[in-house]
Formats: structure tokens, sequence, C-alpha cells
């Protein structure tokens, strides 16, 4: 993606200079008003996609009808999913395997995820469950040992509990070692309540607290916090057709090595979901953050959304609480939410229920 900023003394005259050298198509990234020498002055940066590039150098794009094509063949994938569970010999896997199965459909696990786990009980006669379902859904715990990236950004929708996730997940590094330095970078300084809570909850938390809606502020904002052993930069949500790695490039954070956090509630809908995953997508060390966990009332998009993206989960926020109310992610842990629908502050999984 091409992005650069624009700057003059209004906003009709900086769009019009987008207009003319990026065209119709560029999509605003940031603006933010300034004066210099005494004038008021406006900044915009914007972007455009240009055709990707590969290794030897020769461009490429989408071939025409991409979009179209892809629609139809999710369409014809769930008729062949459809067409494919009578024939399914069920009777050859065990009563425990079976009850599996009926469960994660139940559930809401997609037929996709559920043929794939049928392929390997099928194959492998006496196997645990639980074996194929670990490979289907990694986990990278939150931890220091795990996570040693500096910089951690947590994206993702608005209203997705990504701001107060970003808090748990600083706290429970605190509690590893009361020692460390923190920081928070809070890059959503448009709407009120959500700026006032970060702020106040990481002051009080004794975390330092800067706000860089823009990549000057942002640069600014990363030098004053040179001492901070961790860093943690809260992003705004997406507009529809922005993607995380436009944002990044816009605030310049595309290039700094940290680590992307992706934070989703349990409960949105299916197509939603892999809209969010289709525009957050492409950030390396990146990992799930599932928040809102005490909400939902079936987790079966926790086994979907890993298996789509294949993005390792790295912690489980719920409850209203700041202590206590985040857990780093475990293999026990999601099943437990899978299968007995138990947050990871309820009792423990029955010992052989798989």
């Amino acid at each position: 993606m091409q992005v650069k900023s624009f700057t003059g003394a209004n906003s009709q005259e900086v769009l019009a200079q987008i207009k003319a050298e990026l065209g119709p198509d560029a999509v605003i990234l940031s603006n933010r008003s300034f004066r210099k020498d005494g004038l008021r002055c406006h900044e915009v940066t914007a972007g455009i996609e240009r055709p990707g590039v590969h290794r030897d150098g020769t461009e490429h794009s989408m071939p025409p009808g991409w979009t179209d094509w892809h629609k139809d063949w999710m369409q014809i994938k769930s008729h062949i999913y459809a067409l494919m569970k009578p024939s399914l010999h069920l009777d050859q896997l065990s009563p425990r395997q079976r009850f599996a199965l009926d469960h994660l459909q139940r559930e809401g696990v997609d037929d996709e995820v559920l043929l794939e786990l049928y392929r390997r009980l099928l194959a492998e006669p006496g196997l645990s469950v639980l074996e194929p379902l670990d490979a289907m859904m990694p986990v990278r715990p939150w931890s220091r040992a795990a996570w040693r990236e500096r910089v951690h950004i947590l994206a993702g929708p608005f209203g997705g509990g990504k701001s107060i996730s970003a808090l748990r997940m600083a706290l429970l590094l605190h509690k590893e070692d009361p020692g460390l330095i923190i920081a928070f970078i809070n890059a959503d300084c448009v709407r009120g309540t959500g700026r006032l809570v970060l702020r106040h909850w990481a002051e009080l938390s004794n975390f330092a607290y800067q706000e860089a809606p823009d990549a000057p502020s942002m640069c600014k904002a990363l030098n004053a916090c040179t001492n901070a052993d961790y860093i943690f930069v809260d992003m705004p949500g997406l507009e529809r057709s922005v993607t995380l790695m436009q944002q990044l490039a816009a605030l310049s954070l595309d290039s700094i090595g940290a680590a992307t956090h992706l934070a989703l509630p349990p409960h949105c809908a299916p197509l939603q979901t892999a809209a969010f995953l289709e525009r957050y997508k492409g950030t390396e060390n990146s990992s799930l953050v599932w928040t809102k966990l005490d909400e939902a009332i079936n987790y079966g998009a926790v086994l979907n959304v890993s298996h789509m993206s294949g993005l390792p989960i790295s912690a489980l926020s719920y409850g209203p609480g700041l202590r206590g109310s985040l857990s780093a992610a475990a293999s026990s842990l999601l099943w437990r939410l899978v299968f007995k629908r138990q947050l990871p502050d309820e009792n423990t999984l029955t010992p052989g229920m798989l």
C-alpha cells in the first residue's frame, strides 16, 4: 500500500491534492489540524492499494471477478458439506468421539472443522478428540517468557473489549514482575468514554499514559517511553474500507517489530467474524485475545476462528473487574470453554470426560 501525508491551509485544498496524486480511490487514514508560524494548517494521511509485487519483481493483482467467484465457491462448499454428512460413517467412531462431535456441532463449530476432525478420528481409532483439536487451536500463553516483544498492539472492533483487555494483560505482567515499567499509548483518541477509561485506569495502575492519533505524535510518544519494558498501543476500530496494515502504516507502526493482538468477542455472527479476520490479517507475531467470554452462551467461534486464521490464542478475558479477569491461554482452559462452558475462574474440567 502507498501511504502519504498531505498538508494545506484547509481540508478542501488537501483533499484536492490527494485526489490529484493518488486518485479518487484513495482512503483517508488520519487527519489533524495544527498551527505553524501562527497559521492554521491541515494534515491528512491517505493511502491507496497498488498491485502487489512477486519476488522476481513482476506485479500481480487479483484476477477480474475474483470476489464473485469467491462468494460462489463458499456457497458450493457449504452444499458439498451438506451432501457429505449423510455418508459419514459415524458408527465407526467410539461413543465418546461421537458425543464430542455432536456437542461441537451444537456449539456452532463449522462443518469444515468437524469434517477435518472426523477424518483424523477415523484414520486413528481410539484417538482422543483433544489431540487433533490441540493442533487446530494453537496456544501461545500470555507471559513474559512467551512474549518478549517490547511493543504490543491491541486491535479489534469498536466495543470489542480491547482497551480493558490491554489493561488486564499489563496487570498480569505486573503481577508476574512488579518491577516492570509499563506504558500505554492511546491511538483511539476520538471516543471520549473509552479514552477517559483507559487513561483513568492506566494512571491508577501507575502506568505511563500517552495519546497519539497520528504518525508524528506516535513517534513522539514512543520516544517518550524509551525506559518502558512493555508498551501497549490501543488502536481504534477500523472503518469498513480500511485494513489493519493500512492503519499501522498510517501511524508508522508497521516496521517497529511489534506484536499485534486481535481482540474479539465470541458472540459475533460468523460472517462478521470472517470480515474482521480479512481486514485484520497480515501482521506478524500476532495472536487472538478472546474478550467478553462471560457474555457468550456458547464457544464454537473460538475453534472456528483459530481454524480460519491459524493464529495462536494468547489470553482469555472475562468478567467486569480488572484484576483476576484475564488468564493466559492454555489448552485445558479452552476445552473447559468449548465442552463445559466454564470460564477460567470456575471449576476445572472433569478428568477423563473426553
